[in-house]
């Protein structure tokens, strides 16, 4: 499945954050909002985003330092939002790495058509991840978990025994995002969002599905994992320790 593109829209004003987030999603985006530079780290740790709108103006870290850190490790697509008009701004912000800019007060459809220029500049405008360069570093690597051997690089899945086990797309998708965050509680949102399986006709109860064929390709016992344990009203959590090969 394809997915729609997930936005991360990073501003100290509520009524803005509800705003976009509204609009945003009645034009088929995927929307995920933070208040502050802490907050958009969680969201970027938690989710596959697609772009970053971000405001100049936050308390504590700037959306210029923000700007800054995450071009030193992402090629992410963002757009800088602020209520300074003065090119000295707006040319600072691209210096940082932004690749546009959207002065304050805005029109949020001049915002979406911008956006879908920087997508389309990415190759994102039909969804594929503009992946942060360190999970791309990672995802070209090798990986081991409870004797099994996992080469993202080939897709191949190698068990303990060293039988090679075939994967389904979905299914390597799946496992990938697993070994990515281990030993944490991932929604079947976030799984979905983050195996790039959600469009507008998923639903949650996909990810289960996945979910009950990779553990019956991995676990020695399917109907009692110890690896993708069920968390109750949370989602599920890959329990091993997982270390480059």
């Amino acid at each position: 499945m394809e997915s729609s593109p997930h936005i991360l829209v990073v501003d100290d004003d509520r009524e803005i954050r509800d705003l976009l987030a509204r609009f945003l999603g009645r034009h088929n985006y995927r929307v995920t909002v933070a208040a502050d530079g802490k907050e958009m780290r969680k969201a970027l740790d938690d989710w596959a985003i697609d772009l970053v709108v971000l405001d100049l103006m936050l308390p504590g870290e700037d959306g210029l330092t923000l700007c800054r850190n995450l071009r030193a490790e992402s090629d992410l697509p963002v757009i800088m939002l602020t209520a300074m008009g003065e090119d000295t701004d707006r040319i600072i912000g691209l210096e940082m790495g932004a690749d546009d800019y959207l002065p304050k007060p805005f029109n949020p459809r001049e915002l979406l058509a911008r956006m879908k220029a920087v997508l389309r500049r990415a190759g994102s405008d039909r969804g594929a991840r503009a992946r942060p360069a360190a999970e791309d570093e990672d995802r070209d690597t090798v990986v081991t978990f409870a004797g099994w051997r996992f080469n993202l690089d080939a897709r191949e899945l190698h068990s303990p025994d060293g039988a090679l086990v075939q994967l389904s797309g979905g299914e390597f998708e799946l496992l990938a995002a697993f070994t990515s965050r281990p030993q944490r509680v991932l929604s079947r949102d976030q799984l979905l969002d983050l195996a790039r399986g959600r469009d507008a006709q998923a639903f949650d109860r996909a990810i289960d599905v996945q979910v009950s064929r990779l553990r019956r390709k991995i676990e020695q016992d399917p109907a009692n994992p110890a690896l993708i344990k069920t968390v109750r009203g949370g989602g599920y959590m890959f329990t091993p320790r997982v270390e480059r090969a």
